[in-house]
């Protein structure tokens, strides 16, 4: 089919997310093809650099022979069976790795298909247990402003995002909210390292003063994307494991967007060894190829959980542990083991910083955040106050329309320019990737 009959089918059929359709169909749009690598291509052939992994969820390159074969494999057997009451080999062989690879303390797997549900089932899980245990009146989590969980009602509680979430408040359920760990506009006016973990201390505050009602407490691992790629200040992710120890309520971790590698460790939370009673994984785990997702937990709380049927973990989807799904992920590990995939990042991440520290030079840049080959560049309007740029001059979304014709593909969240790139991309690319974006940052901004 030509590029304009499907342009004019998609604007006439689809709704795309997290995006204003009014101005969507004012430019002609990017419709994808193929993948090869770390490449998208177009319908016309045109090749760009996928900046951002496909929404974050692209690890080792597109058209992977191992994972391409793994599913043709697995569909010559099965494509699906349901996993209430019974299991499927893939699944089984997942949980299995998954358990291997995944912080000692946790044991058991709870596979769903995307990030939203695995942390809508941590709540969950969280919640229950304490029921399971017979205590009564544990009712609100702890979770962080700026937080951003998923789409779905209960993740959306604990999120905090006014721009994404306000509006479907009167439909959530109460929560406290700390304050972001969010050092270059911190909501307590201090400074770091001179502040000492201010806003840990505020969310120590907080569930020491709700101790009997808290569940638990719910965190992105490292680093709060949707955010804006806010990178949690030294120190504050252990805080956390201490609190949690400390008043006796159970740490999830959402490693949805940073888990598989993308922060140089398999799992965000070992920069610091916070290790979660309860961990959400998604995003990486098939390398963008099928929806998957699994939320793990320990052998207490799991145990918690036995007896009789009123202690049932009622909950489940149509697709947990879909076969094709879980062969897909099962080769995608084994590319980690093979290519020693995190031990090829470390001059990867240092180009990435030495990039950013030119970026630093920009008059419009108020701030750049790095985390492993995870990195946030915030564009403000004036460099000296912070003060940003208005909302309707769309300055994030001038810079990646300016990128795109340049070959490469990103996404902002607001005026922060994301950078994730696949792990596996050369350093070649990445230096072309960080060329373009610098570019159009600076014609964007400064003219």
């Amino acid at each position: 089919m030509e590029y304009q009959d499907l342009a004019k089918k998609d604007f006439q059929y689809l709704w795309h997310p997290f995006t204003q359709m009014s101005d969507f169909t004012s430019r002609p749009p990017l419709i994808i093809e193929r993948g090869e690598g770390i490449y998208l291509i177009d319908t016309q052939g045109n090749r760009y650099i996928d900046g951002v992994s496909s929404l974050w969820v692209n690890l080792h390159g597109h058209r992977r022979p191992e994972i391409d074969q793994a599913i043709k494999d697995q569909l010559d057997k099965i494509a699906h069976s349901t996993m209430l009451g019974m299991a499927n080999v893939p699944a089984v062989l997942l949980a299995e790795r998954l358990v291997e690879k995944t912080p000692e303390n946790l044991t058991r797997v709870f596979f769903s298909d995307n990030g939203s549900t695995a942390m809508e089932i941590a709540l969950k899980i969280a919640y229950q247990y304490w029921t399971n245990k017979g205590v009564s009146g544990k009712t609100r989590f702890v979770s962080l402003k700026n937080a951003y969980h998923g789409d779905t009602l209960g993740a959306v509680s604990v999120g905090g995002i006014d721009l994404f979430h306000s509006i479907y408040r009167p439909l959530l359920f109460p929560a406290y909210h700390a304050p972001s760990p969010y050092c270059y506009r911190c909501p307590l006016d201090k400074s770091y390292p001179a502040c000492a973990l201010a806003c840990l201390e505020e969310l120590e505050k907080m569930v020491e003063s709700h101790r009997d009602e808290v569940i638990a407490i719910a965190s992105e691992s490292a680093v709060q994307g949707a955010a804006g790629m806010i990178v949690m200040p030294q120190g504050y992710m252990r805080g956390l494991r201490e609190i949690a120890d400390k008043y006796g309520v159970p740490l999830i971790l959402d490693e949805v967007a940073m888990g598989f590698g993308r922060t140089g460790k398999m799992w965000a939370c070992e920069h610091e060894k916070a290790w979660p009673d309860i961990m959400a994984l998604s995003k990486g785990i098939t390398n963008g190829y099928l929806p998957l997702a699994a939320t793990l937990t320990t052998e207490e709380i799991y145990s918690s959980f036995l007896g009789d049927y009123t202690k049932t973990f009622y909950h489940g989807h149509s697709y947990t542990g879909n076969p094709l799904a879980c062969a897909a992920a099962l080769a995608n590990l084994e590319i980690f083991d093979r290519d020693k995939t995190l031990e090829q990042l470390p001059p990867k991440i240092r180009l990435l910083s030495q990039w950013l520290e030119k970026f630093q030079e920009l008059s419009h840049v108020g701030d750049t955040r790095q985390k492993g080959l995870v990195a946030g560049i915030e564009l403000v309007k004036d460099k000296a106050t912070k003060e940003p740029y208005p909302r309707e001059e769309t300055v994030g979304f001038q810079v990646i329309y300016k990128a795109r014709d340049k070959g490469v593909a990103i996404r902002p969240l607001g005026d922060v320019i994301v950078i994730m790139p696949p792990l596996v991309i050369p350093e070649g690319e990445l230096d072309r990737l960080m060329e373009v974006i610098y570019e159009c940052v600076k014609v964007v901004t400064e003219g």
